[in-house]
């Protein structure tokens, strides 16, 4: 790259290759020897930075000619970074190596090989400074709709406590990647905890991630429903589309479902947020840094009516560019939210690429249109609801399912079982004693036929989504009222 030039690309989500987790407004930028300098005196920097540079300097040049063995400059360096950042105490400023690097650059394509997981891991230098257990492992943030991980099941909230046998508490970020990664069509074998002390193992096929953006469809023929997965380069252009479907038929209701959505570019969601409203704030950043703080507005391209009627889904897989959507309408008293409080991250990151490597660090912190910065909090919603949890209980009896690969074999030995024999399969199962809810034996048993025939999922599933038969609940009632 030519020295100075900046290249940037804003992106606001998780991003992840099997995948690395980066959180809300990443900055993507080169910088050259006129940034960073080519000596301990660049340019700008203060005499406090010029006297730790060359003090670092002279310590790793005492190292490396008087170690006992020969020394790896790389490794000496990636250390050092690794430690700097680390001592930040910031679990989203970070040291990438350059296969991190790589896993950035392969999701912002929106294709990448692996298993279709966003997830996100707290560096184990912190980790053992911790107080949470579950610092120790790999946070599933949410599964991608439709990869192997979301047909596996998945879910928002589960930890990963070992990958192929091998327990996950020592190893950083870069090193969970390049265990979940690999060829397409080989396997990987995942540990997970769910609830408080469950484990279910789950053999995951990989194959080359397409990431989603939305999905639209009608709930009868008076509900509009829209599903946006993620925030990429073609979601404003996707979302176009389906609400000029919906135009053409005239809709007056809206549902718009941001669950497990891990967020994506900002300046898609700074888009669609602008069809929503003729004009005003959708989000702003705030920085110490001069030119650092931003303020996003809508550009007059509204096409969504201020007659119709809007509810919003959420969970805790909503985070970062999708709580920047959920926080504006909300704010603004667009929409009513439904579900669960979002994720919690409201911080800014610049990812900045330095010869093969590169380093994220917290910049900034985003806020809602009435000024509320949401990081470690999330967004609460005006109602909140959320499908009934597995006691230990009943998630002992689904792991028995899995173990046993009762549904699996259902689906195997009767691959074009119709909803009659789906039925009459979950009748059995309950008349042997397993406690599991009818609504999710059937959906479990839907999901294993539709990988079992390669096929996806329907958009909607209104027999199992309580959350989602609340909205049209409230849709269809006349008591729905925007606080």
């Amino acid at each position: 790259m030519e020295s100075g030039v900046r290249k940037k690309l804003l992106i606001g989500g998780l991003l992840a290759g099997s995948v690395a987790v980066t959180l809300f407004a990443i900055i993507f930028f080169t910088l050259g020897p006129l940034v960073f300098g080519d000596a301990p005196t660049a340019p700008g920097a203060s005499a406090e930075d010029r006297r730790y540079a060359q003090k670092f300097e002279q310590i790793l040049s005492f190292v490396t000619k008087n170690y006992v063995d020969e020394v790896d400059r790389q490794k000496l360096f990636d250390g050092a970074m690794k430690g700097l950042f680390a001592s930040l105490g910031d679990p989203y400023s970070l040291y990438l190596t350059s296969s991190e690097m790589m896993s950035l650059t392969d999701t912002t394509t929106g294709e990448f090989g692996g298993v279709g997981l966003y997830v996100n891991k707290t560096d184990p230098a912190q980790a053992e400074k911790s107080t949470d257990s579950r610092d120790r492992w790999v946070d599933v943030v949410a599964p991608i709709e439709d990869t192997p991980a979301w047909k596996a099941g998945l879910l928002a909230g589960d930890s990963i406590t070992k990958i192929d046998g091998e327990d996950v508490a020592a190893l950083t970020m870069d090193e969970v990647l390049k265990r979940l990664r690999g060829q397409p069509g080989t396997e990987v074998k995942v540990t997970v905890l769910r609830g408080t002390s469950t484990t279910l193992d789950f053999t995951l096929r990989r194959e080359i991630i397409q990431v989603p953006s939305v999905k639209s469809t009608w709930i009868g023929d008076d509900i509009a429903y829209l599903r946006i997965t993620q925030f990429t380069a073609h979601t404003a252009e996707a979302f176009d589309a389906a609400v000029a479907e919906f135009t053409k038929k005239g809709f007056s209701r809206l549902i718009v479902d941001l669950r497990n959505n891990p967020g994506g570019l900002l300046e898609a969601v700074a888009k669609v947020g602008g069809r929503f409203f003729k004009d005003g704030v959708i989000v702003s950043t705030r920085s110490r840094v001069a030119g650092e703080s931003t303020v996003f507005e809508a550009q007059g391209e509204q096409t969504i009516p201020d007659s119709v009627r809007i509810i919003v889904l959420v969970d805790k897989g909503s985070a970062s560019a999708a709580e920047i959507l959920a926080g504006a309408l909300k704010d603004r008293k667009r929409a009513y939210l439904l579900g669960e409080t979002t994720y919690g991250k409201g911080s800014v990151q610049q990812v900045i690429p330095f010869d093969k490597t590169g380093f994220k660090l917290t910049m900034a912190r985003y806020y809602t249109p009435s000024g509320i910065n949401i990081d470690k909090v999330g967004i609460a919603p005006n109602e909140t609801l959320k499908d009934k949890e597995l006691t230990d209980a009943q998630l002992g009896e689904y792991r028995k399912l899995l173990d046993a690969k009762t549904i699996q074999n259902f689906a195997q030995k009767t691959p074009k079982a119709d909803a009659d024999a789906v039925a009459a399969f979950v009748a059995t199962l309950k008349a042997q004693g397993v406690t599991l809810e009818p609504r999710l034996l059937a959906r479990l048993t839907r999901q294993e036929l539709d990988r079992t025939n390669n096929r996806n999922g329907p958009v909607v599933d209104l027999d199992f989504d309580l959350v989602l038969q609340e909205a049209v609940k409230l849709l269809r009632g006349n008591s729905l009222v925007i606080p």
